[in-house]
C-alpha cells in the first residue's frame, strides 16, 4: 500500500457512492455510478456502492458512511430532496445543497434566477399540463415562432423534450411533455451551437474548465446520440476565440453562483447563428459521469484525468449544517 492509498483512506473514511435511484435517469446514473466506484477504489479510497432505490436511509444511515458521492440523477438524488435527507443525518455530500439543487433542477426556477442575476437565457412561457386546450398551443406557436422547444421543466438527459416543427406537431410535443410533470416549459428555439461548461468549486474560488461544443448529427442531441452513439462529435477546448471563451465560462461562474451551486456543477448554453450571443439553458448538479460524458472530457482536456477529477469532486463533500451541529447530529445517529 502507498503512501498516496494510506492518506486517501485517512482523510476520506468509509465512502458510500449512490448511483441507480428511481428517476427516469436510472439508467445513466448507474453508468455514472460504476464509473465513479471504480475510479476512487482504484485510488485505495475505501468506497461502497449504495443504490436508494434498492435500501431505505435507514439502511444508509446505518452504513456510517464518512462522506457521501453523489452520482444520481434526475427526481429523488439532484433535486434537494437526498441532500435534505444527507443534512439530517450529518453526512457530508458532494454537489450543491438543499437550495441550489432544487432550484437547478426545475428549468424555470433556474432561468428566472439566472435572468435576476445578467444571465440571458431564451424567450419561455409555462403552460399546465391538464388545462392548456389546443387553441392556446396554436397561440403559444404563432407567439414565439416555430420551431419552438417543449420541455418537462424538472427531468434531464434530453428525457421529456420536444423540438416542435410545425403547428400541427404542438399537442404531440405537448403531450410528451406532460407525460412526466405537470406543467410544460415552451422556450424559444435557438438555432446555433451547442455548449456546456463545467464548473469546479464554490464561490469566489469556482473556476469553469474548457468548454466542449457538442455537434450532434442534424442537431439531434438526443438520449440515443448523449450516451450511447459515437456519431456525436465533442470539440475541447471549443473553437472560439480567448475572448469569447472567457465571456461564456464567466457566464458559466454567474450562473453557478446565482443559484448557490458549491462543489461542481455543469453549465449548458446555445450560442444563436445569427449573432453569437450565448443563451442559458440550464444547470446540472449531479453531471454524468460516463465514458461519454461532458464534465471528464472538459476535465482531461484541463489536465486532470477520470480518476483524479472524482477525487476533486469528492474532497469538496460537505453539510451545509456549521460543523458543530453537524457533528451532534452524527454522534446522534450513531
Amino acid at each position: 500500500m502507498t503512501t498516496t492509498v494510506q492518506n486517501l483512506k485517512a482523510e476520506f473514511g468509509k465512502v458510500g457512492v449512490l448511483f441507480g435511484g428511481r428517476s427516469a435517469e436510472r439508467e445513466v446514473s448507474l453508468m455514472s455510478g460504476k464509473g465513479v466506484l471504480a475510479a476512487l477504489q482504484s485510488k485505495g479510497v475505501d468506497a461502497h456502492a449504495f443504490d436508494p432505490a434498492e435500501r431505505s436511509l435507514a439502511e444508509l444511515a446505518a452504513e456510517k458512511f464518512d462522506r457521501v458521492f453523489i452520482a444520481l440523477h434526475g427526481s429523488y438524488g439532484e433535486d434537494g430532496t437526498l441532500q435534505g435527507a444527507l443534512e439530517q443525518l450529518g453526512i457530508p455530500y458532494t454537489g450543491p445543497g438543499v437550495m441550489a439543487s432544487a432550484i437547478s433542477m426545475d428549468k424555470v426556477m433556474t432561468k428566472r434566477v439566472c435572468l435576476s442575476h445578467g444571465v440571458p437565457t431564451p424567450k419561455f412561457t409555462v403552460l399546465d399540463a391538464e388545462t392548456t386546450s389546443a387553441a392556446q398551443l396554436q397561440s403559444v406557436a404563432a407567439e414565439f415562432g416555430l420551431p419552438l422547444m417543449l420541455k418537462a421543466p424538472h427531468e434531464g438527459s434530453t428525457i421529456g423534450i420536444a423540438k416542435v416543427e410545425t403547428a400541427d406537431g404542438m399537442q404531440a410535443g405537448f403531450d410528451l411533455c406532460a407525460k412526466y410533470e405537470t406543467v410544460v416549459l415552451v422556450e424559444q428555439f435557438v438555432k446555433g451551437r451547442e455548449l456546456t461548461v463545467p464548473v469546479i468549486g464554490s464561490g469566489r474560488n469556482a473556476r469553469a474548465l474548457p468548454i466542449v461544443e457538442i455537434r450532434a448529427p442534424q442537431g439531434n442531441y438526443d438520449y440515443e446520440h448523449k450516451y450511447f452513439s459515437n456519431d456525436t462529435e465533442y470539440l475541447c477546448p471549443a473553437p472560439f476565440d480567448e475572448a469569447f471563451t472567457k465571456r461564456v465560462q464567466a457566464l458559466a461562474v454567474s450562473a453557478f453562483n446565482a443559484v448557490g451551486c458549491t462543489g461542481w456543477s455543469r453549465v449548458d448554453f446555445m450560442v444563436r447563428e445569427s449573432d453569437n450571443e450565448p443563451f442559458l439553458l440550464e444547470i446540472n448538479t449531479s453531471p454524468g459521469m460516463t465514458s461519454h460524458s461532458l464534465v471528464p472530457m472538459s476535465a482531461k482536456v484541463a489536465g486532470t484525468g477520470y480518476e483524479d477529477l472524482c477525487i476533486e469532486i469528492l474532497r469538496s463533500a460537505k453539510t451545509e449544517l456549521k460543523p458543530s451541529s453537524n457533528k451532534q447530529l452524527q454522534e446522534q445517529g450513531r
